[in-house]
């Protein structure tokens, strides 16, 4: 696959689909690309071309731990440039989860590069703000502390990571673990505050604020309730809410090979937005 240089990082990228409007998915949690493949073929299948792509400190891209922002921030920054490279905005952008957070950020941050927003799984909530606030970055903070970057190196995500590409290893290895701890706290600040907000990382002020229509599909556990996207698509403008689920299941998480057999039916609700957003272009 190939890869590209994104605002000093390195970037690993695919792109489904030969002709048609650009869309970007980012996939869940810290999940490489793959966790988007299938959604983005069916999406294609439809004449769209898809850029996938794995994040900074996911997949085969490189781990950078640093920046001033919340990390879901500079992921909405890096996708901007990454489709500014391609020549690919503005675009659909579209993502599950932290890629919700994600796509909601690029929309409040980069307004004229965003024609719609395919939101599935939106996290908000207490019990979701403390629960990824640990899995994302407290427990790495603990293991920085105890036994410093080499136990960071150790924890299942960082391995994986360097397994994947040796260069990652050597970057965390000679990285200073109270500059880790640093950047890490920082990051985690972001969840923190979010615990009293309609979804993590956005207030009701900046759903209000978002110009461009979405498409809001929740989940349906406790880290992705249908309260919580109910909520969204409230506060969203220009929203449409679809329930693909009947109720919440009392679990953290829905396992994927739940959500998998779902991509035909979200795609078709997404393909739907955009096929307006493109008739609506054609009649101004």
């Amino acid at each position: 696959m190939p890869s590209a240089k994104v605002r000093g990082v390195t970037i690993n990228y695919k792109i489904i689909g030969q002709a048609g409007p650009w869309v970007a998915l980012v996939p869940g949690g810290r999940r490489d690309l793959s966790g988007v493949e299938g959604l983005a073929e069916a999406i294609a299948a439809k004449g769209y071309r898809v850029l996938l792509h794995d994040r900074r400190n996911c997949g085969l891209s490189d781990v950078v731990i640093a920046g001033d922002e919340s990390e879901y921030e500079i992921w909405a920054d890096d996708l901007y440039e990454l489709l500014r490279q391609q020549d690919a905005l503005p675009a659909f952008i579209g993502g599950s989860s932290s890629g919700c957070r994600t796509s909601i950020l690029f929309a409040l941050r980069h307004p004229e590069a965003t024609r719609g927003l395919l939101l599935w799984r939106i996290t908000g909530g207490r019990f979701a703000a403390e629960r990824l606030a640990v899995n994302y970055y407290q427990q790495y903070i603990d293991a920085a502390r105890q036994g410093g970057m080499k136990a960071v190196c150790n924890l299942e995500h960082f391995k994986e990571r360097c397994e994947a590409k040796p260069s990652n290893r050597d970057y965390l290895m000679a990285l200073d673990p109270q500059r880790f701890i640093a950047v890490m706290t920082r990051w985690k600040k972001s969840f923190d505050e979010s615990v009293d907000l309609p979804i993590i990382g956005a207030s009701e002020k900046d759903l209000r604020s978002i110009k461009v229509p979405a498409v809001v599909i929740p989940g349906n556990d406790r880290t992705h309730g249908m309260a919580t996207g109910k909520l969204a698509a409230s506060l969203i403008p220009q929203s449409e809410l679809h329930l693909i689920w009947e109720k919440d299941e009392d679990a953290d998480l829905t396992p994927a090979e739940e959500w998998d057999p779902k991509n035909g039916e979200m795609a078709g609700y997404f393909v739907g937005l955009m096929q307006r957003v493109a008739g609506g272009a054609r009649a101004r």
